[in-house]
């Protein structure tokens, strides 16, 4: 075993220790954001039925997804934002998951996120970058002509070194002129959300594993792509994937408690076949740009894919009255035998803006205030009847799952 490999093994010792030795809080705090949006609905019968629950203990559900923790305030990815997505009731939590120099699995949503996500750049560890960071350029009027920029990469890092990061809310102010101001943007996401935290705990896949053991939640990894070519010092792609699964087995996880997920048919495929016991339940993603149709649709149920995970686009739309259904993707899927899964709710900041972005593009006429995001939770339980909805900020999920009396 070399140097660098005790290094690595010793820092992660150390860390799962740390994770196995936090106490449990198991209570649930949904904060005033439920009853803030109950009371933004017009008068009616959904109004008045989700009022009711307003006063009933809050409750975990597996329906409510931690995307990426708590990821609109608390630096995502991170030990606080995965314990802050436990608090507001999220029974099940992502861990998205990449690599180092030294092969071992990270949580991170990109391999190249560093920049936008952590201190690298205020840290020696910034000589790693493949991308230094370059100031905006500015007209004469300040306005951005080219964006400031940085890269950094976890496969640039070993364990050891990725370990002395910070992570911090993934945000970056594009007319920056310093690192400074390019790592610390003026205004939060969501301010109204709260000031959440300035720097967060990084952790391996293995130590998120640990946590979600200790918490008692269902386990949401997925396999992100790489941004350097594989094989990557002498590991290839299913091996990635089968050294994702295998740290699930180490930990003595039942497969039944790990969903595995890949926008790549090639993972999927993998650990249907590899794997089946937690590839029965591994998910494909798709970012919708092109629904597929009823015969693709039909075609992953036949080859073992049994959970689609499109983006909330790919199942909801409009009907010939305004009003929000399930789209025709939803309905073939449903229909194909495939459960849903979809992503992500409050992610778009002010739903009364005339632009909503991505994940009300197919409904947005139908969006115009905060409380209509009760509205869409309903629509994609009831209506499209899917098995859970990963959110940003899982309170509002975790609310209506409790109230919708939903698993």
């Amino acid at each position: 075993m070399t140097t660098t490999t005790h290094a690595a093994l010793a820092v992660l010792l150390a860390s799962l220790a740390a994770v196995q030795a936090q106490p449990v809080d198991t209570r649930v705090e949904l904060g005033s954001r439920p009853a803030l949006l109950v009371a933004d609905l017009p008068d009616g019968e959904m109004k008045s039925r989700l009022q009711t629950c307003l006063s009933a203990p809050p409750k975990r559900a597996a329906f409510s997804i931690g995307h990426r923790g708590a990821g609109i305030v608390y630096p995502e990815h991170t030990l606080e934002a995965y314990e802050a997505a436990y608090r507001m009731g999220a029974g099940t939590i992502e861990c998205d998951v990449t690599f180092t120099k030294d092969l071992e699995l990270v949580c991170r949503h990109a391999q190249n996120d560093l920049a936008t996500t952590t201190n690298i750049l205020l840290t020696p560890l910034e000589s790693t970058c493949i991308a230094p960071f370059r100031p905006a350029r500015l007209d004469a009027s300040g306005r951005v002509r080219r964006a400031a920029s940085a890269e950094c990469r976890t496969s640039e890092l070993t364990l050891a070194e990725f370990k002395t990061l910070r992570g911090k809310v993934d945000a970056f102010d594009p007319a920056a002129q310093t690192v400074e101001q390019f790592v610390a943007p003026r205004r939060a996401p969501r301010p109204d959300l709260g000031e959440g935290l300035e720097h967060g705990t990084l952790l391996t896949h293995a130590e998120s594993i640990e946590l979600f053991k200790r918490l008692g939640v269902r386990m949401m990894p997925e396999l992100k792509e790489s941004s350097v070519r594989l094989p990557f010092n002498g590991v290839t792609q299913n091996e990635l994937a089968q050294k994702l699964v295998d740290e699930y087995r180490a930990a003595g996880v039942p497969p039944g408690d790990v969903f595995l997920q890949s926008f790549h048919r090639r993972d999927v495929d993998y650990w249907i076949a590899h794997e089946p016991e937690y590839g029965k339940q591994a998910m494909l993603l798709d970012n919708v740009v092109f629904p597929p149709r009823a015969g693709r649709l039909r075609s992953y149920k036949a080859a073992g894919i049994n959970i689609w995970g499109p983006a909330l686009p790919g199942v909801l739309d409009l009907d010939d009255e305004g009003r929000i259904v399930p789209s025709r993707a939803a309905r073939a899927a449903r229909a194909a035998g495939l459960d849903i899964i979809t992503w992500t709710l409050e992610r778009s900041g002010d739903l009364s803006a005339r632009n909503k972005g991505f994940y009300y593009r197919t409904i947005g006429a139908a969006v115009t205030r905060e409380g209509d995001v009760l509205r869409v939770v309903d629509v994609l339980a009831r209506d499209v009847g899917v098995r859970g909805v990963f959110s940003d900020w899982p309170a509002t999920v975790s609310f209506y799952a409790g109230c919708a009396g939903l698993p």
